[in-house]
């Protein structure tokens, strides 16, 4: 049986309490193989609530590296994974040192420090990438706390949300990078998060380009944690603000910046780029205008 060295990626941003519960949950494994070890880089982004320093404390073997606040979420992502080729990545109890013995990591796991694992996620992610292949992205489905699924594999041109099989693996065509596990070879044939995105597209972004190299992406039979605050709503969603408003909150840089998503509609939109380019913008801006009406 071959060893697995589990590189486990995670960012965080004054989110302390759902960090420390994203870490608990990750120590409180079930079903792991006895030949698999892990070790954990996390990156956070200026945090003022004690973030950092409260994992240092209570997860002494987690590798904490802090950064400024102005560093968006995807490129704390691809420092995370910079950090796990050169410390190594693998791991074994989380009461080790931090980031892991130097061996080399044979996986990569994108952790959202807002999703709690179930006990078995690992055994079930695993499981999912031995009967899919070494070559294939795995797709942890998340549910939100009344058991719904809001974050998984998407399939599609409406990037319809792909339900768990329960039987075996689901194929998709990208997703969403709350809960990712890629093996090395993937990694090394489809790299990181692409930089020109800051914030959201990138995870999207990844799975498409894995397509295209001939990557194949799986959702793993059963979902494999829960969102504990429930989903990220769009600020350009809430009720009754302008749109002027509206619009400055759907172009700032964590909805949908016209620079990045125009890039990302010319790669993988095409030719209906210009069409979807613009829709967002006008969708936000009538569905604000029809609510100043209602109230």
């Amino acid at each position: 049986m071959h060893s697995i060295h589990l590189a486990v990626l995670m960012t965080s941003h004054n989110r302390r309490a759902r960090t420390l519960a994203a870490l608990r949950a990750l120590e409180d494994r079930r079903g792991l193989p006895a030949h698999a070890t892990l070790g954990v880089h996390l990156v956070d982004t200026g945090s003022t609530d004690g973030t950092p320093e409260a994992v240092r404390l209570l997860h002494p073997a987690v590798e904490v590296m802090s950064v400024g606040p102005d560093v968006p979420r995807n490129q704390a992502l691809r420092i995370a994974s910079r950090n796990s080729r050169s410390g190594g990545g693998g791991g074994g109890s989380l009461s080790g040192r931090p980031g892991g013995p130097s061996h080399r990591w044979t996986h990569q796991l994108w952790l959202d420090d807002g999703v709690e694992l179930f006990p078995d996620a690992l055994a079930v992610l695993l499981g999912a990438a031995d009967a899919v292949g070494a070559g294939a992205v795995v797709v942890g489905a998340v549910r939100d706390p009344d058991g719904a699924t809001v974050y998984s594999g998407r399939r599609g041109r409406s990037l319809t949300l792909v339900e768990p099989g329960g039987e075996g693996p689901e194929p998709c065509d990208t997703y969403d990078g709350r809960v990712v596990l890629l093996s090395r070879a993937v990694h090394d044939l489809v790299g990181d998060p692409d930089k020109v995105f800051r914030h959201r597209m990138g995870d999207y972004d990844h799975g498409f380009r894995a397509r295209r190299a001939g990557v194949p992406a799986f959702v793993a039979p059963s979902p494999v944690g829960v969102c504990a605050g429930g989903p990220d709503v769009p600020g350009s969603l809430e009720p009754g603000i302008g749109v002027r408003e509206a619009l400055r909150r759907v172009t700032s840089g964590t909805e949908l910046p016209p620079r990045q998503w125009w890039v990302y509609c010319l790669r993988h939109t095409w030719p209906w780029a210009p069409v979807l380019m613009v829709s967002p913008y006008a969708r936000t801006a009538a569905r604000a205008t029809l609510g100043r009406w209602r109230a």
